[in-house]
């Protein structure tokens, strides 16, 4: 994990974090600077960013958005106010609404960006400014610490290009908390058939399978969607999962409950998020589970290893 520190100074009314990244300072540069490359790691899991504005002059701004996995979303915007490329930039967050003004009883807040070179590559330290003891309270208590923590770790996976990032992995599962877990897996192919292939029956049919010996007998998509499988001929081994879909974004995002039919208890919260890179896709699964017992009884069935095997079916189905 990149970030190294992540402390608060009441005295001097300030919240600093640290991280090492195995990449040059241009290329750390680049990756805050162009919105695109920012969107992937700004917001923590679950709550990716949007930039709709980004105007990286002195006096220019940045204007963004996070949205939830059930639709909420969180707005804001930075003006920037010193840049000195590609050493550091600094800029004035706001919590903003719909109409872009700041917000009232939220705190404005400057940040400082600086980028260093070091030994193994270059050095993030994102100083917070705030107004008031209040203020800095009030941040922390909203999450920030681990809310950036979160978000700069994902950063890793921006500096290299896909492929890189992705060598020989195949699919990883990574627990956030006792409820979160992030699944990974780079898929040769482009963004919209792999959009196509997780919502059209005839695609689904081909690779979502998980191990050998199974077939899916049952596949109904929409507002709401019913899979259905079963191993061989044997009808007794049927089972299935059912839900809806909470939020669509075409062709990058999708978030679905899932259950599994005749179970009774929660459902989890399946959030799926593509990005494309060189004709090759990088698939994340952020699965949110209602507890760490479920979570941990569900990892322990192989499902990894099931996912891999649906995933490798998945490339040669849109080959």
């Amino acid at each position: 994990m990149p970030v190294t520190d992540i402390s608060t100074d009441a005295e001097n009314l300030t919240m600093t974090l640290t991280a090492d990244f195995a990449a040059p300072v241009e290329r750390l540069w680049r990756a805050f600077t162009d919105p695109r490359q920012l969107e992937r790691f700004w917001g923590p899991p679950g709550w990716p960013a949007t930039f709709t504005a980004f105007d990286l002059t002195v006096g220019g701004r940045a204007d963004y958005h996070m949205t939830s996995p059930r639709g909420e979303s969180s707005r804001g915007s930075w003006e920037f106010t010193a840049i000195d490329a590609p050493s550091s930039f600094e800029v004035l967050d706001s919590f903003v609404g719909e109409d872009g003004q700041p917000l009232d009883g939220f705190p404005s807040m400057r940040m400082v960006f600086s980028f260093d070179a070091t030994a193994d590559g270059s050095r993030l330290t994102n100083v917070t400014y705030f107004t008031s003891l209040e203020a800095l309270e009030q941040t922390v208590a909203m999450g920030a610490i681990e809310g950036s923590r979160m978000a700069m770790d994902q950063l890793d996976a921006v500096l290299l290009d896909l492929r890189a990032y992705a060598q020989g992995k195949g699919t990883r599962t990574e627990l956030l908390d006792d409820q979160h877990v992030r699944i990974t897996r780079l898929v040769e192919g482009p963004r919209e058939l792999v959009w196509r292939a997780h919502h059209e029956p005839e695609l689904l049919q081909k690779w979502l399978l998980g191990p050998d010996g199974w077939q899916m007998v049952e596949c109904e998509v929409g507002d709401t969607y019913r899979y259905v499988w079963q191993q061989g001929e044997d009808e007794s081994t049927r089972f299935g999962f059912e839900g809806e879909t909470v939020l669509s974004e075409p062709t990058w995002r999708a978030v679905t409950t899932e259950k599994m039919i005749g179970m009774e208890g929660p459902s989890t919260l399946n959030d799926l998020q593509l990005y494309e890179e060189d004709g090759a896709t990088l698939l994340t699964l952020l699965i949110e589970y209602p507890d760490k017992e479920t979570r941990d009884m569900i990892l322990a069935t192989g499902m990894t290893d099931g996912m891999e095997a649906s995933y490798a079916r998945l490339e040669a189905a849109i080959a």
